[in-house]
């Protein structure tokens, strides 16, 4: 893992989606907050787990992410940038998805750059995208 502090010099600070949190709230977030709401995560609205496995080590993941819906099409913001899960997503071309008290499969995962204007994206995803990228997938 980076000891970088600069969001620019971030791994997970991407072409075309930017992190956009400083990286002590990252790191704040990953060690406090994220294990205090694992538990209740599968109950709050508005909040989704996703289920990637690991690019190079093969371990599942879950991760806590907000999910906007539209139809058949699910996208998340990407306030951190370009993280770990985007990328495992990305490489393996699907994932699972608890959202509400639906489970989802996603397929056909892609990322859109920040500034990316898609009126087929959910109301709030599409104002999200104006400012930070977007990972977008279609609910098989």
């Amino acid at each position: 893992m980076s000891t970088s502090s600069s969001r620019q010099d971030h791994p997970n600070n991407a072409p075309g989606v930017p992190m956009l949190i400083p990286v002590w709230l990252e790191r704040a977030q990953i060690k406090y907050l994220n294990p205090l709401l694992r538990p209740l995560s599968k109950r709050m609205p508005g909040v989704a787990v996703i289920k990637h496995r690991g690019r190079t080590s093969g371990t599942d993941y879950e991760t806590i992410v907000t999910a906007y819906r539209k139809g058949s099409v699910l996208a998340i913001g990407l306030v951190h940038g370009k993280t770990n899960w985007v990328k495992n997503v990305l490489a393996a071309g699907e994932a699972d998805i608890h959202v509400g008290r639906k489970d989802l499969h996603l397929v056909n995962p892609r990322v859109l750059p920040a500034g990316t204007v898609n009126p087929t994206l959910p109301r709030m995803a599409q104002m999200l995208a104006k400012r930070q990228g977007t990972f977008v997938a279609d609910i098989a």
